[in-house]
């Protein structure tokens, strides 16, 4: 329930904490409906607290105390007070003391999955952020770091399999048919990091050898029938362990690894000290049910959790506000060990193109907040695209700064000053400073200043000096909170092309400067800044932003001429996909009012020499041939026109397929003849561009080509194939589509992670009845509000990827979402709080389109009972 005020946490409030915990000893009776929790706590006060008399303060929610000793003395009602958030203990000893607290949960009733919850026969918890609070009492906050002993005890029939964080290091059986299993975890963590898995489930086992010699035993743990399922989450965490200690030289440190797929889970996985719990999404595959899109995913999640145990675990966070400090680095890691596995330009484009989608969505919009937020209501809103992706960008732009060599001293610093330590971005920057003596301080603003920087290029060019000129001019927009901006630091990869496409020698002064690079890293400081090249004999084409070096949108006056000369000549693999994306943009958005109109020649001409030339990646030219996303051209708008940009996008696609008929068919069908169901990136990098040329191919909407797509479907030895032919068939009025719909979900409907792809096929079909469908579909019996997956693969896949029904002129979308988000708040207010952002960009749209939207807001937001969660976003928005 909505307290009276939401109180609002500040940054600029942080203290030190007035106790610290130094062991906890847990013993949980697990059972699904009463839990019995007894901890016993080592508490002191902290000697440097600024609060010396201040009574204890815990944090607990959904609890029923049963018992308080301190020093073994049972404490009276009248020694302390408890409240829906808080245990307060007053007159507590001056020196160290015990506290033991006894408390009661449900965890089947627990539907928020924080916590220890239920998920389906099993029994597990999340504690990030504040979960731990729902366990037991305690001081909840990622700055109060104890090790942790853990007992578990259950019934051996209902529950045979026992883990926590650590090492096993006792078990045995009881009397009463329950057994138990002790758990010790030699490093100090904050609670956010606790985790407990019960159940049936099955284990594939096997080990590592770490670079020192060490054995680990790996073991993951899924239900008996996925056990097939396993393999690439386990070579993926073995490539893990491998990558992060040749580029970052970390080991691993205790001699057991875990990962747990579970079915329900608010997030992609978590990266518990030892036991990572994950969502099966990011766990299971096998060639007959997983993508290859899903098998990348997982090994970057696996990655992820896996370089969490440096960044994130042994060197935490200090308070919620730094979470990118965990967050953002760790995406930087996982996206670098990627891109090391598949295709360094492949990843980089994909990484951009989430962030330019999503992420410059959430900063031109009410949300926007820095990386390193200000303040917040409920800390679960802040896993954000900013705090990730975009903190991630900030990493980046940092290794660029300072060279990989620079960069890589700095972690290795970082890693030697901070280990066991909560600490700080400012902290992180410092170790970056020290270990090269660069001055990062104007950089810092990056942390804390919200919104995307606009950088303006203007060019010109005195053909008698042989002198061309940029000057680079930087503006932030007023966000929330933050209406005045300052300069900030931003690196600028850029290289002038000459008429032959190749990258030009650079002379920037003339009277000194031997070095003659063909590329320059510019370093944007002030607001305005002039940058001078020599010798130049020709008007060049500039080439700026060079693998996206910032976060940043970049106004640059560049004709469709020289868009299309970049998209077919630049070496930049980045900036050429760009360009192309650029020439997409422009023209579709120029069609968005009248669809009739020719499309421009530059388009077609660019098009065509790109897909007649010999690529050594298929991946890469399959993303160079892939239309912008109606989201994305949204993103370019002044007021969004959904009708229009799909009419305007779908007439590029099906005059690009028609013009190119021959060309795309030869290149789906040389795919077809070398074709193999092999999970490996030349593999799947063929298996891309076959399925663009068949989406392209399907727009036509001619029998041949049906035929192709039923073809395909019936004849795929692969979920990457099968699902393209069905997506084919379901988006372009096959005739025969309910049947092909029906026939893959007879075939998968034992396998939720192949249905949750069913239901988001048809929440993304551009068909004229798919509201309808979608609200069937909340009456399948396949559809389950409580299971987040299920939710995000209907209600998600329809409010953010299908902006043409979701935005229809009649409001029902709204309607449709809104109804779905007051039902989830009920019940897990966190997925509420997520799915209902599509209705927070209100501003974007038409004053017809905002009326409703604002007036879902306001319904949710006069409810007395919306969460906490909730209420912060739709408030804001509003």
């Amino acid at each position: 329930m909505k307290e009276a005020s939401p109180q609002t946490i500040y940054l600029k409030d942080y203290c030190l904490p007035d106790f610290l915990i130094h062991t906890v000893d847990l013993n949980l009776e697990l059972d699904q409906d009463t839990t019995l929790v007894h901890s016993t706590m080592r508490v002191r006060r902290n000697p440097v607290s600024q609060h010396s008399e201040s009574a204890l303060v815990l944090h607990g929610e959904d609890l029923e105390l049963g018992a308080i000793h301190i020093n073994k003395q049972s404490l009276s009602e009248t020694d302390y007070q408890v409240s829906d958030h808080n245990l307060v203990i007053h007159n507590t000893p001056d020196d160290e003391f015990t506290l033991e607290i006894v408390t009661t949960i449900n965890p089947a009733k627990n539907t928020q999955l924080q916590g220890l919850y239920k998920s389906k026969d099993m029994l597990c918890t999340q504690c990030e952020a504040q979960g731990f609070r729902r366990i037991t009492y305690f001081l909840d906050q990622p700055d109060i770091m104890a090790r942790f002993t853990t007992t578990l005890v259950a019934n051996k029939i209902d529950y045979p399999i026992l883990l926590s964080n650590g090492n096993p290091i006792d078990r045995g059986e009881l009397d009463d048919g329950r057994h138990w299993v002790k758990w010790e975890d030699p490093f100090p963590k904050p609670c956010y990091l606790f985790a407990i898995v019960a159940g049936k489930l099955a284990c594939l086992e096997d080990s590592y050898t770490t670079i020192s010699g060490r054995s680990i035993q790996l073991e993951v743990y899924v239900e008996a029938n996925d056990i097939d399922k396993c393999g690439h989450a386990m070579r993926s965490l073995q490539a893990s362990m491998a990558w992060d200690e040749q580029n970052y030289g970390r080991e691993y440190d205790l001699d057991l690894y875990m990962i747990v797929a579970v079915s329900h889970f608010n997030m992609g996985a978590m990266e518990n000290k030892g036991l990572n719990i994950f969502n099966t999404q990011y766990v299971l595959a096998r060639p007959d049910t997983a993508t290859d899109f899903d098998y990348e995913h997982i090994e970057g999640v696996i990655g992820h959790e896996y370089f969490h145990n440096w960044t994130g675990n042994r060197i935490t966070c200090r308070d919620w506000f730094q979470l990118s400090l965990k967050e953002g680095l760790t995406v930087f890691r996982d996206q670098q060990f990627t891109a090391d596995q598949t295709s360094v330009a492949v990843k980089r484009i994909n990484d951009v193109n989430t962030l330019r989608t999503r992420q410059f969505q959430e900063d031109a919009g009410p949300l926007a907040h820095p990386v390193r937020p200000d303040s917040y209501i409920e800390i679960n809103n802040f896993y954000t695209s900013t705090v990730y992706e975009k903190g991630a960008e900030v990493v980046r732009m940092i290794h660029t700064l300072l060279g990989a060599e620079g960069f890589r001293a700095g972690m290795d610093l970082y890693f030697q000053r901070h280990d066991g330590e909560a600490v700080t971005t400012d902290d992180f920057v410092k170790c970056m400073e020290d270990s090269t003596q660069i001055d990062l301080t104007q950089f810092r603003r990056w942390y804390g200043q919200a919104g995307t920087p606009e950088l303006k290029l203007d060019t010109k060019y005195d053909a008698q000096q042989q002198k061309f000129t940029i000057d680079i001019t930087q503006h932030s927009v007023p966000t929330p909170n933050q209406p005045d901006k300052q300069a900030l630091h931003i690196p600028v990869r850029l290289a002038l092309l000459g008429k032959d496409g190749q990258a030009i020698n650079l002379h920037m002064d003339s009277s000194n400067n031997t070095d003659t690079p063909t590329e320059v890293l510019l370093q944007i400081t002030e607001q305005k800044q002039t940058f001078s090249f020599h010798n130049v004999d020709f008007e060049p084409v500039v080439s700026a932003l060079r693998g996206f070096s910032a976060p940043v949108r970049v106004s640059q006056q560049q004709s469709m001429d020289e868009l299309a000369f970049l998209a077919q000549h630049d070496s930049d693999t980045f900036n050429r996909w760009s360009a192309i994306q650029n020439l997409f943009s422009q023209i579709i958005i120029d069609l968005v009012d009248d669809a009739s109109r020719p499309v421009a020649q530059q388009l077609l001409k660019t098009f065509e020499k790109i897909i007649t030339l010999d690529w050594d990646d298929q991946a890469y030219l399959a993303l160079l041939l892939t239309l912008p996303s109606e989201q994305y051209l949204a993103s370019q708008m002044q007021v969004v026109n959904p009708e229009g940009i799909y009419h305007a996008r779908n007439t590029v696609r099906k005059k690009l397929a028609a013009l190119l008929q021959s060309k795309l068919l030869n290149h789906y069908q040389q795919a077809t003849q070398h074709e193999t169901n092999e999970i490996s990136n030349q593999a799947a990098a063929q298996r891309k561009l076959k399925n663009v040329c068949l989406s392209y191919l399907a727009s036509l909407q001619t029998e041949d080509n049906y035929l192709l797509c039923t073809q395909q479907f019936e004849q795929a030895g692969n979920m990457t194939d099968e699902l393209a032919a069905l997506v084919a068939i379901v988006h372009n009025s096959h005739p025969d589509r309910d049947k092909y719909l029906d026939q893959f979900y007879q075939k998968w409907q034992s396998e939720a992670l192949v249905i949750d792809k069913w239901f988001s096929l048809q929440a993304m079909s551009p068909l004229i009845n798919t509201l309808e469908t979608v609200e069937a579909l909340t009456q399948h019996a396949d559809f389950d509000l409580n299971t987040p997956n299920r939710v995000r693969s209907l209600v998600s896949a329809f409010s953010v990827n299908n902006p043409l029904h979701f935005h229809n002129s009649t409001g029902t979308g709204y309607d449709f979402l809104l109804r779905q988000v007051q039902q989830l708040d009920r019940l897990n207010p966190q997925i509420a709080a997520r799915i209902v952002t599509p209705l927070t960009q209100w501003k974007q749209h038409t004053s017809e389109r905002q009326h409703a939207m604002k007036q879902a807001l306001q319904t949710l937001v006069s409810d007395a009972d919306i969460s906490r969660d909730l209420y912060e976003i739709v408030n804001k928005s509003l």
